[in-house]
């Protein structure tokens, strides 16, 4: 068996936190389908969510259930902490067949089970359910009452434990890694695919003793054509002389995911770039300073906002979301945003990346920090100089 990321106690306090969710929502049953999620309650880790793959959880006090492909299942066995029973795999003749579903097999287990006239809490909007499996799930289960459950379990994800923070600050340490990488082979003539190759490669390397994880989102390099927008993709493009780079990268360990974002010039920057670096980094310190326990994300975004129109300038988007847990494609919990009006109050134990991302005619500028809440007020995982890099 693979050793699991935590005790088996902290997975039995999370269980807890979502039961006492569910029981105020009247919940008898939970049908997780966030693959994050079904890792966090689980610790079930691989590749195979491109099929139908669920965890189910009853109210009463028993472990969970991951069900999934047949041939998966040996993988649960050897990542997740519950008995081999509550590993279940759907049969091999349901996956891509016109004439049947894995949610018509799920559909008649969970009835099997006795639990098909419950009130169950799902999942609807989670990257791997497919419209098609809720249709076939919910026609399985006609005596069920089906309750939309979207974020319970993030909620309950959006304060960190300890042991959580603690691969945060390895994930943190490969972060820094990779953009010191990041700044040492962009170079005029190279190719955009080389240098993501070399940054791939110190972020799944890790530290000397801890590997790292492929990060949910991939290394994204803005430069030239490419400035004009927030996620691109690297293609075979070469740096130009006078690029400037903006790199949003992260590091990950166990699936905590930290991320960092940095700006970089080739050649000599024009003066414009140089004042919304000021501009960036003093708006980046008012947004650290307004990080505390009791304070808002509106509030957050709020003092960057002021700053911001100090200096005459004007950003539409976020600034920035909870982060933690994550698995492709987004490594952000879909809770708290940084963003005008947010009403999410801030706890010690949220963790926090706070991205700022300008983006003007024809070139970009952005500038990140991935932050632990703590009753003090914000504290920095991620480590590394904010200053504009200028690499003649």
């Amino acid at each position: 068996m693979v050793p699991l990321p935590f005790e088996r106690s902290e997975y039995d306090r999370r269980l807890g936190r979502v039961r006492v969710r569910m029981a105020e929502r009247g919940l008898e049953l939970l049908i997780v389908t966030d693959i994050a999620n079904q890792h966090f309650l689980t610790a079930y880790d691989g590749w195979s969510f491109y099929t139908p793959q669920v965890v189910v959880v009853p109210i009463e006090d028993e472990a969970p259930i991951w069900v999934g492909r047949a041939m998966d299942a040996a993988g649960g066995r050897l990542t997740a902490w519950m008995p081999p029973d509550h590993i279940v795999g759907w049969p091999e003749d349901h996956i891509h067949q016109s004439d049947r579903h894995p949610m018509d097999w799920v559909a008649a287990w969970i009835a099997g089970k006795g639990w098909g006239r419950r009130r169950i809490g799902i999942e609807t909007d989670s990257y791997y359910y497919a419209p098609k499996a809720h249709a076939r799930l919910v026609a399985g289960l006609p005596d069920a009452r089906f309750i939309e459950a979207d974020l319970l379990v993030n909620w309950v994800r959006a304060v960190k434990s300890p042991a959580e923070v603690e691969y945060l600050r390895k994930a943190a340490r490969i972060a820094e890694d990779a953009m010191r990488v990041a700044y040492d082979v962009v170079v005029p003539g190279l190719r955009e695919c080389d240098a993501t190759a070399r940054i791939l490669a110190a972020q799944v390397a890790g530290q000397k003793d801890y590997a790292g994880d492929m990060t949910a989102l991939p290394p994204t390099i803005m430069a030239g054509e490419n400035a004009a927008t927030p996620h691109p993709l690297w293609t075979d493009r070469r740096f130009a002389g006078d690029d400037v780079v903006a790199l949003e990268l992260a590091g990950a360990c166990r699936h905590y995911t930290a991320g960092l974002a940095r700006t970089m010039q080739l050649g000599r920057p024009i003066p414009a770039l140089k004042d919304l670096a000021l501009a960036v980094g003093d708006g980046m310190d008012a947004a650290l300073g307004a990080v505390r326990p009791g304070a808002t994300g509106g509030e957050v975004e709020a003092a960057w906002r002021a700053v911001l129109s100090r200096h005459g300038l004007k950003k539409e988007s976020r600034i920035g979301y909870s982060i933690g847990l994550g698995y492709p494609p987004d490594w952000g919990e879909h809770t708290i945003s940084l963003r005008a009006g947010d009403r999410s109050v801030l706890e010690p134990g949220n963790v926090l990346h706070i991205i700022l991302g300008m983006w003007m005619d024809g070139w970009g500028y952005e500038l990140s920090e991935t932050v632990l809440v703590t009753a003090q007020g914000a504290q920095c995982l991620t480590d590394f100089p904010r200053d504009l890099f200028v690499k003649a």
